[in-house]
């Protein structure tokens, strides 16, 4: 392990926090000593896993602590997590805590197993304070600021039929929340991206922590994308279902000719470079290629046997061209169809049912303008 002189960077000793607020607010780092599968199911944008313990160890420990009580469960973890093992645990704690001077660690509930790691640290001559409550505490807080924020916070909503560009008009407004890029998909069945979506868990922590910063920037109004209740896989608190249903609207209105080719941009020729870091070279247009055909098949049912055969025909065809020479002007035939007759006709559905007022409307351009002239005369 290192020694205490390899660890004379680290901050004075901090005290113990429970402001999980401060914590959020400032992307403090957080060290999560939990289990891995613990970690998966839900975490924090600012936490890294550095676990005190693994999977199969928590499973050992875990049917110990049923049969022979406590500190039985204690010794077994002394054992499993020692000599070589240990150090290598040490490490890579005292690297992160060099990298990460001013962060809190947690586990669970802020019990056991912080407070091992907290003492492991000390001996080591690290001052590592941890977070009262664990990740308990602080999921079960931003839970109820969700719901706080949602039914305080005055909402407008940014709405416009696919290819509209709303989530570039949302990228460039600072008192957005891009609820797509918190769910990273694109925002249809043909915007699955690579990497997988986060959790429903760690959707709703990042929501409630941007909701957060949005309350603290003062912003007296939230500017939201028009969603309904399913970004890909991660689901919208029904109470912010409701809010978007009925808030003030801004509507984007763009050529069907400017939408796809917006629409070509951001589903074929922009994931191309994304899976190009996530595939290589080779493999990126195979990929980008299979995830079209099979988005395509996933709305078969609601195209019609025949439109699905005709549109993915044309979508096989158009990645064959693009395989041989880079050229994507054939996906524009499926593209302006998928638009007009699938699209279209189901965002005019969803906008009957919204309620709030329009406040604005107009090209993106204006849309834009109108936004920025706004910013620009309120402080906040």
């Amino acid at each position: 392990s290192l020694s205490r002189a390899a660890a004379v960077n680290f901050l004075p000793m901090r005290d113990d926090s429970h402001d999980y607020l401060s914590l959020f607010l400032n992307d403090i780092p957080l060290l999560d000593v939990r289990a891995p599968v613990e970690f998966s199911k839900g975490a924090f944008p600012a936490a890294t896993n550095l676990a005190l313990i693994n999977n199969d160890e928590r499973h050992q420990i875990g049917i110990c602590y049923k049969q022979h009580g406590q500190q039985a469960a204690i010794d077994l973890g002394n054992q499993l997590v020692s000599g070589e093992e240990r150090d290598k645990r040490m490490q890579a704690w005292q690297q992160w805590w060099r990298d990460n001077p001013h962060g809190y660690l947690y586990c669970f509930r802020g019990g056991l197993r912080s407070q091992t790691t907290q003492a492991w640290l000390k001996e080591a001559g690290v001052d590592a304070p941890l977070i009262r409550g664990g990740y308990k505490a602080m999921r079960t807080f931003l839970l109820n600021q969700l719901e706080n924020r949602i039914a305080a916070q005055h909402f407008e909503i940014l709405c416009g039929r696919t290819g509209c560009a709303k989530t570039r008009v949302i990228e460039a407004q600072p008192n957005a929340i891009d609820l797509e890029g918190i769910a990273h998909p694109r925002g249809s069945a043909f915007g699955r991206r690579p990497g997988g979506q986060p959790s429903q868990i760690d959707f709703e922590n990042t929501l409630s922590i941007d909701l957060l910063k949005a309350h603290a920037a003062n912003h007296h109004t939230v500017l939201l994308e028009d969603e309904s209740k399913l970004i890909g896989r991660c689901h919208l608190p029904f109470s912010l279902q409701d809010r978007i249903k009925s808030q003030p609207r801004i509507v984007i209105n763009e050529t069907l000719a400017s939408r796809v080719q917006v629409t070509l941009e951001d589903y074929v020729v922009g994931p191309l470079q994304e899976y190009r870091q996530h595939f290589g070279e080779q493999q990126a247009l195979q990929q980008l290629g299979e995830e079209l055909l099979a988005a395509m098949d996933r709305i078969r049912r609601r195209l019609g046997g025949l439109r699905h055969q005709q549109l993915r025909q044309v979508l096989e065809e158009a990645l064959a061209v693009q395989a041989i020479n880079g050229d994507t002007e054939l996906h524009r035939e499926w593209i302006h169809t998928l638009l007009a007759d699938y699209y279209d006709p189901m965002y005019d559905y969803m906008l009957s049912r919204r309620h709030g007022e329009i406040v604005f409307e107009g090209s993106r351009d204006e849309v834009m303008a109108f936004l920025n002239e706004r910013n620009a005369s309120q402080p906040h």
